[in-house]
This record gives structure tokens, C-alpha cells and sequence, in this order.
């Protein structure tokens, strides 16, 4: 029976209903001893007798006491009077994200913003052992402090942590009819949300919360659920098999980089997303800031209005960033600076911050480059550039292709295609299937003896095929259960053809890292620890930590690292979701990586006539580090096209400290100049230029 005006729960004076649902009734109310509002949940009459709603309802109260968070719905007091068992929680003053969805997409600053305050919330759940399970639009609250997480009836303790905390509320609107239901009974959440784990009635876990969260992302962005159908089963169909369609084909002018994140944590396999919400949280806060958006974290420039004219001209999309590396081991002090541009083929993108693409790979010489890149019509396919040239081409055959990896005398190419294994000569002629393997392989290495060591799956160890193929694939390796290993991947030959590099994937951090192994052993030994794949070029051996690129000597005869690692001064992009640095590198010390592009300020946009003189400003002490973003302008609006860059020759001196480097810098208004100045700040075991 619902609670009139007047009624008394405690200390709690009944005001009025907020809102009703299948499992709960929330009313305003008033502390008299505080004198404060409040909203008080119970259950209605019709399910105060049922065992199930009981035991969800006190689980909603035992996992939101211990979380105490800006954004998360704040529990104040539980009680039991007269046969009515009731919560008392903070009151909200706002809308639900499923209320503001009903008017349409919301801005890009708003996904971010909201996004990360999601992703802050879920944080310290997760990291108090609470798995919402049931995240969704109508359990997320606009407040004018944030977003605030509600309702966590449906919340799951984890080992780790069995005094969980949860949050409490519930949508303080009824459902319309087009909202979606919540399952009861053995699969628990809102069908539309529901990662596929949990529709085949496995465990959940903090990655189904970030599928859901992908999924409120998407629709934030779009103003359209990520998985629709006609009835639940079609739904379940639809989140177990198919793929939303892209949010830029929805909304535009929407960054590539949100579609990327989006994608990953709506991954189909739990490996291939975000691992950590903090994950999501750092890519989401880095792509506000890269474009000043309030509330994403301290931006880096004051960007002033004119950037909302390029903000909805220009197509600004992370750059490939090419550095020459040159002479590894020289001392001497003369070092040429070169900056260029590679653009990928007309109508088409580089499409390789996407989990399946992989990185753009340079072959063994390092005068070929090959990508992945996406057409206009969305097929993805593998394309070939010598470094000297002016132009590349699309390798027929390739369609779907992705993950490319070169031949030992760069005359073919490896990759992965609709499950198989292929190769593929690159003046265009045969191409064969040399094997079975998943939808999700993760990497290859070609060597000189003709062998192929690959990865076929999220959760194999290393196998390897003959390169001409007609012998079945074997394993090389095997995954040690002990050290709670779940992957080897990412392999890369060393010049012998019988020693190679592997990524092992651990659940735990102290064991992953890069990995050394031999074709002739089953033994295998950690080299550095890291949670990105290495590679080998030019006597260093390359690799992410903390966001930052790593050169460290290594003796490839000898299997051995020694020294100090020297730090890159160029950030490079990262797909966590997979443990992949979008970084290759080729034995002659030239390394190409996407750059994370992170927004430095003292730079500024101009347009300028013919004669240079400056007829308009486009946006003021903003730009990439990348620098060099292809620029072109055409019919009144600046666009900016993905391209990779070569920004500098760059060397590594073992034995210098404390020096200057000579660099050049620009501003509108000003002479071009040469300045002397640290670069990039004083290393332990290296200077740049």
C-alpha cells in the first residue's frame, strides 16, 4: 500500500512520491531531527512478502554503506517499521540520464564530462568489491554537483571485498513504455546493457560494468541504444553478434577517439576491453583536455571561441607520428631535424588505434610501411608505402585484413583476415590461407628460416606454421596457470630467427611483461616488466611504461639487457584493452607510432593569404605535440586529416648529460627564430635532438 503525506518511518515524515518501479517506491521525505530532505525507499506491498526482492533490497543497502563518493547516491539510514523495511538516502535534485536522453544526443563536452564522473563512481565500487551489474541511463542522476550512481539492488560482492558498499535509489520516474525491462531471475540487469558474459549466465565482473558503460556512452553520443530489437530475444541476439553502428555515421563530427573507446569497452570477448575503469577514465579525461573541455581535468590552454568554429570544421584526429632514429650508438653532437607528413590514401583513413588493425608495421630495412586503413564505406584494408615514395597503394586481397607483419626481405606480408591466417606477396601476386585462427588473433612475427610465430586467440599461448603453410599450426609456448598468465602475444623475431620477444598477459602485474624465448626451449625468461608489447630495434629494446615510451639497451647475441632505460620524449597512443603500444620499429633505428597527440600550449592557428599576411585566427595557444598535423584549407573550414608525421631525427648518447638542443618554434605575429633550450628536461642516461 503506498505511503501517504503525513506517514511517519522513524524520524522520517513522508512528503510526497518521487517514483515507482517493479521493485522499489521512492518518496520525498524530511529528517525532523535534521531538518533536511530526503528520499526514502521501500519495498511496495506486493513484494514486502517475496524472499527474492528482500534479499535484493538488502543488498542494495549493505553495498551502498560503505561507498561513500561525490558520485554516488549517498545511503543515510536504514530501518524496519511495521512490517516496512525502508532505506534513506540522499536527495537528488536533477533528472535522470534517461529523462535528458528523451530530448536527444547530449554536447561532446557533456559525454566527457559525465563519462568520466561515471567512470569515477564505478571506480570506487570496483575497488571496494562491488559490481553494479545493472548500470543504465535510468540508474544514472544529472545533478548540478555531477552524475550521481544509483541503484545498486542488483550490485555483487567480489572476493574482494565481501563487506562491499553500494549505493542505493532508483529511477524517480516510472518507466515509459519504451524503457527498457529489468530481467528477474537468473540473468540480473537491463537486457540492453547486459554484456554478453552475462546473457550466457556467467559471472560478472567489473568488465561488464564497463560494457554497460560503453553502452551509455554510446547512447550519450548518439541519442540511440548501442543494441536494439524487436523483442528481448532479438536484443540478446543483437549484443551477442553484432556490432552498433558507428557512432560517426550517427553524429559526424564525433572524435575518432571516442568511437575507439566506445568500441573497446563494447568488446564481445571481456579481454579485449578496458581492464579498469581507471583505464577508460585516463583516455576519457585525456580527450577532454586535449580539446580544453571544462571538468575533464586541468586543461592545458585557455582555448578561446574561435575554436568552436574549428571544433565543428576541422576533422582533429590523433596523428601517426614518424621519428628517424639515427645512429644509436654515435656520440658525436651534429644531429638534422626533418618534419613531413605521410597521408594515407585518398577517401580513407589509418586505422590503426582499432583492436583489430594493429599497428602500422615498418619492414626489417625500414623502407616499407604497411597500415590498415578504413575506406569511406567502412572497408578495412591493408596498405603499402615505400618510405621514399609519394604515394602508396591498397593491396588487393587484403579486405578485412589486419595485424600486418612483414617477410625477412620485405617481399610479402603476413595478416589476418575473417579468421585465417594469410600472406600475401606485396608486388601484388599470390595469396594463400596458412591457417585457421579466431576472430581476435593478436599479432605475428615472420623469421628468416620460414616460420611463423602468431597468436590465434585472446587466451592461447604462441603457436607457429611453416610461412609456404602446409603443415597444421602447433603451439610454441604454454600458458603458466602458476603465474596466472592468460596470453602470449605480440611476438617479434630477433635477428638469430630462433630467439623472439612475447608479451605474457598476467592477472597479475608483477609477472607481465616482455618475455624472451627460443624455438629450441621450452624455457622462457621475463626481460622487462611492462603491460605493453616490446620490440627490438637497432641494439635498443622499445617499450611503454607509465605512458612513456622506453629505449633500453639490449644485446640481441646475447639475450640481454643492461644499463639504464632511456625515456622517449614523445608520448605514443595505447590500446590497453589488448596491452598494445600502436608503435613499430625497424633495425634501422626509424620508429613510427601513432603519438597520443596530448594538447601543449603556446601554439596557434592562423589562416594566411598567398602573400602570408594573416587574415584570421582559428584558435589561440593550442596545438598537438605532433605539430604537424596535415593542414589544408578548403571551402572556408580548416581540416585536419590523420597522417603520419615525421617530426625529427633522434638520437640516444649513453654518456651525456645537462646538454642543449637547438629547436625552432613558431607563433603568429612573430620571426621564425632558433632558441637554445633543455630538451625535454634533463635524463639520467640521454640527451635529444
Amino acid at each position: 500500500m503506498a505511503l501517504t503525506p503525513g506517514t511517519k518511518l522513524g524520524p522520517y515524515e513522508i512528503q510526497s512520491p518521487l517514483g515507482a518501479g517493479g521493485m522499489g517506491e521512492v518518496y520525498r521525505a524530511r529528517d525532523t531531527r535534521l531538518d533536511r530532505t530526503v528520499a526514502v525507499k521501500i519495498l511496495p506491498s506486493h513484494l514486502s512478502d517475496n524472499p527474492e526482492a528482500k534479499q535484493r533490497f538488502d543488498r542494495e543497502a549493505r553495498a551502498i554503506s560503505s561507498l561513500n563518493h561525490p558520485n554516488i547516491c549517498t545511503l543515510y539510514d536504514v530501518g524496519h517499521q511495521e512490517g516496512v523495511d525502508y532505506l534513506v538516502m540522499e536527495f537528488l535534485e536533477g533528472e535522470t540520464l534517461a529523462d535528458r536522453l528523451m530530448k536527444g544526443p547530449l554536447p561532446l563536452d557533456q559525454v566527457l564530462k559525465y563519462g568520466i564522473e561515471i567512470c569515477e563512481g564505478l571506480e570506487k565500487a570496483h575497488k571496494t568489491g562491488v559490481t553494479h551489474r545493472d548500470l543504465k541511463p535510468g540508474n544514472i542522476m544529472l545533478t548540478k554537483s555531477g552524475a550521481k550512481l544509483m541503484d545498486f539492488g542488483l550490485a555483487k560482492a567480489t572476493a574482494a571485498n565481501t563487506q562491499s558498499a553500494s549505493t542505493l535509489t532508483m529511477s524517480l520516474s516510472g518507466p515509459p513504455a519504451e524503457q527498457p525491462l529489468t530481467a528477474r531471475g537468473t540473468l540480473v540487469g537491463t537486457f540492453q546493457y547486459m554484456s554478453p558474459e552475462q546473457l550466457e549466465g556467467h559471472d560478472a565482473d567489473a568488465r561488464s560494468d564497463i560494457f554497460a558503460l560503453g553502452a551509455v556512452l554510446y547512447e550519450m553520443a548518439t541519442g540511440k541504444r548501442a543494441f536494439e530489437g524487436k523483442t528481448v530475444a532479438s536484443t540478446i541476439a543483437a549484443i551477442l553478434a553484432s556490432e552498433p553502428a558507428p557512432i560517426t555515421s550517427l553524429q559526424p563530427m564525433s572524435p575518432p577517439e571516442l568511437e575507439r573507446m566506445v568500441r573497446t569497452c563494447l568488446a564481445k570477448d571481456p579481454d579485449d576491453r578496458f581492464q579498469t575503469v581507471h583505464d577508460l577514465k585516463l583516455q576519457l579525461r585525456w580527450s577532454g583536455e586535449s580539446r580544453g573541455t571544462p571538468g575533464t581535468g586541468p586543461a592545458q590552454s585557455a582555448r578561446k571561441p574561435q575554436v568552436l568554429a574549428f571544433a565543428f570544421c576541422a576533422f582533429a584526429v590523433l596523428a601517426l607520428g614518424l621519428f628517424a632514429i639515427t645512429y644509436f650508438s654515435r656520440t658525436d653532437s651534429t644531429r638534422s631535424v626533418a618534419r613531413a607528413a605521410i597521408m594515407p590514401p585518398p577517401d580513407a583513413d589509418f586505422f590503426s588505434l582499432d583492436i583489430d588493425a594493429g599497428p602500422p608495421v615498418l619492414s626489417t630495412d625500414g623502407k616499407l610501411l604497411a597500415a590498415a586503413v578504413r575506406d569511406k564505406s567502412g572497408k578495412v584494408s591493408i596498405w603499402v608505402r615505400a618510405m621514399d615514395a609519394a604515394d602508396g597503394r591498397i593491396l588487393p586481397g587484403t579486405e578485412g585484413g589486419g595485424l600486418p607483419f612483414w617477410s625477412p626481405d620485405g617481399r610479402s606480408i603476413g595478416f589476418f583476415a575473417g579468421g585465417k591466417l594469410k600472406r600475401i606477396d606485396v608486388d601484388g601476386g599470390s595469396l594463400q590461407t596458412l591457417c585457421n585462427v579466431s576472430l581476435a588473433p593478436r599479432g605475428g612475427s615472420w623469421n628468416r628460416n620460414g616460420v611463423i610465430l602468431f597468436t590465434p586467440n585472446v587466451d592461447t599461448p604462441l603457436y607457429q606454421v611453416p610461412a609456404n603453410g602446409g603443415t597444421a599450426a602447433v603451439p610454441v609456448t604454454a600458458l603458466d596457470t602458476s603465474r596466472g598468465e592468460k596470453s602470449h602475444r605480440w611476438p617479434q623475431f630477433l635477428p638469430d630467427g630462433l630467439h623472439y620477444l612475447y608479451l605474457g598477459r598476467t592477472i597479475d602485474r608483477e609477472h607481465m611483461g616482455v618475455y624472451l624465448g627460443s624455438l629450441d626451449s621450452k624455457e622462457h625468461r621475463l626481460l622487462v616488466n611492462t603491460g605493453f608489447a616490446g620490440v627490438y630495434a637497432a641494439g635498443y629494446l622499445l617499450f611503454m611504461r607509465n605512458q612513456t615510451l622506453f629505449a633500453q639497451p639490449f644485446d640481441a647475441a646475447k639475450a640481454e639487457v643492461h644499463g639504464e632505460p632511456i625515456s622517449l620524449p614523445d608520448r605514443v597512443a595505447e590500446v590497453s584493452s589488448i596491452s598494445a603500444a600502436v608503435f613499430t620499429a625497424s633495425r634501422n633505428g626509424t620508429l613510427v607510432y601513432y603519438s597520443s597527440a596530448i594538447a601543449e600550449p603556446g601554439w596557434d592557428i592562423v589562416w594566411r593569404d598567398r602573400t602570408g599576411k594573416t587574415f584570421d585566427s582559428i584558435a589561440h595557444g593550442f596545438f598537438t605535440r605532433a605539430g604537424d598535423l596535415a593542414r589544408f584549407h578548403q571551402g572556408g573550414c580548416l581540416h585536419v586529416r590523420r597522417a603520419i608525421v615525421v617530426t625529427r631525427a633522434l638520437a640516444l648518447r649513453s654518456h651525456t648529460r645537462d646538454e642543449n638542443a637547438l629547436y625552432q618554434r613558431h607563433r603568429p605575429g612573430r620571426h621564425r627564430r632558433h632558441r637554445t633550450q633543455p630538451s625535454m628536461g634533463t635524463r639520467r642516461a640521454g640527451t635529444y635532438l
